[in-house]
């Protein structure tokens, strides 16, 4: 033999190897075709592959909120690798598919066919269904988040990220997932208290992971005015958010999916505005000023208060904007039309007869009302600014947030519903943080929101039907700063982190948690 021919020979030796190796992994049971003509025994025994390994069927992703259905299956699950990489399947998803992709320390493809260790997002081919809902389907050492719109993906994002947080790996299996309720969020007084736009940031990633969608911002009180205003910069406190600041703030709010919900309360907590005109001070036949409130049966008054509506619901790009309603200062005495005589004729001369000075304000708030439709959104106002047999009626446009069940004339929330009106849910008795702890107020608990609160509970501790349940669009826990100084901020974010956590998973899905409180709070710890 040459040896020319002697890699020949060696070369088609391995080759016949190779063809046995091939022949027996595919049909290991020598049931295929070709197995007749494998070799030797030996041959056949060592190219058998190693058993396949089994594995338990997996159970749902520990997240919060919790999943609300999780079929399982029996594999790994997944992790990244240092070769995983974030695909966007739609060029709609592509900032969601970064942000993951950058919190997972993996790489960004882009538009492109997702590989073995990859995380792909979709937009659903139907496009129907509930824009907040996902699936997750997890198998073949992929992931795949798809839905009907680009909350419910990012959402799926959401439950992936704190699942590796939680475990280090996303189970194997489908999950689908959609909330209960489509309002769920913060509320933060800004305007008693000032927080900083880098804290008020980091609030926003916090609830994002929670999947909670809404932030309100009480920026208008008596004791300040907190953002930079071009049509009435007299009003503005030294200490504010600068409207750079809040665009900011709006920007990163809209890439988290959360809408920011601008809030200018009137005619009361008017008191930042009224230091800047005083001659639109409401006062009583004494001349004695009452707090905040200002004067409804001056036009000058409507004017300030729409010229601030019509700016900031140009800047608030949301679908709702917030008109206040509440703690009108001039319904709290005796006698209104005896104290305040101007407020009862111009009742009269604008409703008619039999008119009262409650007509004139909730004539207020219609009106109010109007410039936030004319500005296409929603209008909201706190409950106490809705009333009952006069002879005006709020708009039933306007969305009821309900807080208290303790003002003057309070009405059940069960009234409201039965006219019809669509409810927000701020019930004081459990989301009321109110820095200081005045007037009876505690700080609020998670544990007490996870083991009792649910969206019925509008008003103290006792749940309304469950036939109003459409009206009943979600809620939000409420920090109020009536003592500014009683907390830091860094205590505030603190002192919210588990009532947050609490009321994400009760607006999400308010059935019976599985945890209990205990294995909640480590869960919280571990996905955060």
């Amino acid at each position: 033999m040459s040896r020319s021919r002697a890699p020949l020979v060696a070369g088609a030796a391995v080759a016949v190897a190779a063809a046995v190796t091939l022949t027996v992994v595919v049909w290991p049971d020598d049931s295929g075709p070709g197995t007749q003509n494998s070799g030797s025994a030996s041959a056949r025994t060592s190219a058998s592959p190693s058993p396949t390994r089994s594995y338990p069927l997996s159970t749902a992703p520990r997240t919060i909120p919790a999943v609300r259905e999780h079929t399982a299956a029996r594999g790994p699950g997944w992790k990244p690798s240092k070769d995983s990489a974030v695909v966007a399947a739609d060029p709609a998803l592509t900032d969601e598919a970064k942000l993951l992709a950058k919190e997972l320390k993996i790489g960004y493809r882009g538009e492109k066919s997702p590989r073995s260790g990859d995380v792909e997002l979709a937009l659903a081919s139907s496009g129907k269904g509930d824009p907040e809902s996902y699936t997750l389907r997890t198998e073949g050492n992929q992931v795949t988040i798809s839905g009907p719109g680009q909350a419910g993906v990012f959402y799926g994002t959401r439950t992936l990220k704190q699942s590796l947080n939680a475990d280090d790996t996303v189970p194997e299996g489908v999950v689908q997932d959609t909330p209960d309720r489509p309002q769920r969020g913060l509320n933060l007084d800004i305007a008693r208290k000032h927080y900083s736009a880098e804290w008020i940031e980091d609030r926003l990633r916090e609830m994002a992971d929670l999947k909670l969608n809404q932030l309100g911002l009480h920026f208008s009180d008596d004791q300040a005015f907190r953002i930079e205003s071009d049509s009435h910069p007299e009003v503005v406190s030294e200490e504010h958010l600068t409207k750079a600041e809040v665009r900011r703030i709006l920007k990163l709010a809209q890439s988290l999916h959360i809408t920011v919900v601008g809030e200018i309360d009137s005619p009361g907590h008017l008191g930042a505005v009224l230091r800047a005109h005083p001659d639109l001070q409401l006062r009583n036949t004494q001349g004695v000023a009452r707090q905040g409130a200002i004067d409804i049966s001056k036009e000058e008054s409507a004017k300030i208060v729409d010229d601030l509506l019509k700016e900031y619901a140009e800047l608030f790009p949301g679908d709702w904007f917030h008109v206040g309603a509440d703690e009108y200062q001039a319904l709290t005495v005796s006698s209104p039309r005896a104290s305040y005589p101007q407020l009862a004729a111009a009742a009269v001369e604008k409703y008619g007869d039999g008119a009262t000075v409650q007509d004139l304000a909730e004539g207020w708030l219609n009106d109010r009302a109007a410039v936030i439709r004319k500005a296409e959104k929603i209008p909201k106002a706190w409950n106490d600014g809705f009333f009952s047999g006069g002879t005006v009626t709020a708009d039933k446009g306007i969305e009821v947030e309900y807080w208290t069940g303790k003002e003057i004339g309070a009405r059940p929330p069960q009234d409201y519903l039965a006219e019809g009106r669509d409810v927000i849910n701020l019930n004081d008795e459990y989301l009321y943080y109110v820095l200081g702890e005045p007037n009876d107020f505690t700080y609020p608990t998670g544990k007490r929101i996870y083991e009792q609160w649910t969206p019925f509970v509008l008003r103290g501790t006792e749940p309304v039907p469950e036939r109003y349940s459409k009206q009943i669009l979600g809620g939000r826990f409420a920090v109020w700063g009536d003592f500014p100084n009683a907390q830091t901020q860094a205590q505030v974010a603190e002192g919210i982190r588990m009532p947050l956590n609490a009321v994400s998973q009760k607006l999400w899905d308010p059935r019976e948690p599985k945890l209990t409180w205990a294995q909640f709070q480590q869960l919280a710890d571990e996905t955060g």
